[in-house]
């Protein structure tokens, strides 16, 4: 069975895009959320074992999304990273702080993506 990855990305372009870079290099199952309120509706019925978020969304964003799974027993442990285009110093320490695993800011390359989530996957 192969591993899932959750990407949660509001933007269609963006979520189409990090979709395919980790289906073609690694060979996960990836789903994909357009918010954190999608995302949350997945989890239930999925073992993810990374989820990969953006901040800025509607309905839930990604720090609520990141907050609620680290409370969650299931999720405490998941790898959890950020990819966003908050670059300062502080939205990255917010993340972190919060429990995100590691902060990847766009724009990126396909490289760079790889690595992250390839250091990171279990």
């Amino acid at each position: 069975m192969k591993t899932k990855v959750l990407v949660v990305e509001d933007n269609n372009a963006m979520r189409n895009l990090i979709a395919a870079a980790l289906d073609q290099h690694l060979g996960v199952d990836v789903y994909e959320a357009e918010n954190g309120f999608a995302a949350l509706k997945l989890l239930p019925e999925n073992d993810f074992r990374m989820i990969l978020t953006d901040i800025n969304m509607p309905d839930i964003n990604g720090l609520e999304l990141i907050s609620f799974l680290r409370q969650h027993p299931v999720y405490r442990d998941v790898p959890i990273l950020i990819i966003s285009t908050e670059a300062a110093e502080e939205d990255r320490r917010r993340g972190l702080a919060i429990g995100a695993t590691a902060y990847l800011t766009k724009p990126f390359t396909e490289g760079e993506l790889i690595d992250l989530v390839q250091r990171h996957l279990p």
